[in-house]
């Protein structure tokens, strides 16, 4: 099967992965995932391969390949995994789920080479662009830092107690990091460094964002020029763009009719693809806030898309 050069996948309740052409809206492969719910998808960064994190295990599908079965397995969490992402030389990848902790997997080999204890579901799991630290956030509130070094936890913080950190996301720069919460609040922190790794978090800003739960927060990529914005997706059915400088409101994307759960930036911040629980996802364009594209093969709630139209990253 000859690779496109955007790949676009979503999932959903009806237990199916969808393949689409992204400028056409056209469904050309679809993918049979009974084993479970799937809670979130990410295109390894060579583009080979699509990982999808269920419960309580993470698939790993060829994306080049025409067969429906995985090439892999991941099997050592006990609950749903809800974080998934990559190492940029493609050797490994992370995961955070319900069962409390946050792991490093071998990727070719699919074993757990480390394991840290949250003590709480964990609900989001990113890598920050120095790619040494992992930034975890749970339900019961928790944001902590696992230096990979180290192998520990080296930062802790609380930045509203006993309500659930549902999403993070770091700046291309590694500057700044924002938190979202289950009460429509978004949490912002400019990053203080040492030589390395991160030694403060430093509050930046506190953003009532939604009045619902923030389902998923996104800042746009290195690319995204002049400005840099924040893209928050919301129970209240809208994804909300904010302009990082002072994070004013600079958009409201109205058209979902259900809950946002999920979303991602094209590699130019350009385009913002959403999932909802309306069984659609869009394709937005940032200079107008207007969908240009509604996918609509799936039937039930389509709750996490994946997207890589950038080049290759080829594994060192």
């Amino acid at each position: 099967m000859a690779q496109p050069s955007v790949i676009l996948a979503t999932a959903s309740y009806e237990h199916t992965i969808k393949f689409w052409e992204a400028k056409s809206g056209r469904c050309y492969r679809t993918l049979q995932y009974a084993d479970s719910h799937i809670n979130r998808l990410e295109i390894t960064p060579d583009k080979r391969f699509l990982a999808a994190a269920g419960n309580p295990h993470i698939r790993l599908f060829d994306i080049n390949s025409n067969s429906t079965h995985p090439v892999i397995s991941y099997d050592s969490h006990t609950s749903n995994v809800m974080a998934v992402g990559f190492h940029c030389d493609g050797n490994w990848m992370y995961s955070g789920s319900e069962d409390g902790t946050v792991r490093i997997w071998d990727l070719r080999t699919a074993t757990c080479q480390r394991e840290y204890e949250s003590r709480a579901a964990v609900n989001t799991v990113v890598l920050h662009p120095n790619q040494k630290e992992l930034i975890s956030g749970d339900q019961n509130g928790n944001i902590r830092v696992w230096d990979l070094a180290a192998n520990s936890c080296s930062c802790e913080l609380v930045p509203e107690v006993d309500t659930a950190v549902r999403s993070l996301t770091v700046m291309w720069d590694g500057s700044m990091v924002v938190a979202a919460n289950n009460h429509g609040t978004c949490y912002v922190w400019r990053l203080l460094k040492g030589t390395q790794t991160i030694t403060c978090f430093e509050p930046l800003h506190k953003l009532q964002a939604h009045d619902g739960y923030i389902l998923k927060c996104l800042l746009s990529p290195e690319f995204c020029d002049p400005n840099r914005y924040l893209a928050t997706a919301s129970s209240d059915h809208t994804v909300k763009i904010w302009n990082v400088d002072g994070f004013k409101l600079e958009k409201t994307l109205i058209g979902h009719q259900r809950w946002v759960w999920d979303c991602v930036f094209s590699v130019d911040g350009a385009y913002l693809i959403t999932a909802s629980s309306d069984s659609t996802a869009r394709l937005w364009t940032m200079s107008t806030g207007e969908a240009i594209r509604v996918y609509s093969a799936h039937h039930k709630p389509v709750v996490c898309c994946a997207l890589h139209d950038g080049a290759e990253s080829a594994p060192s």
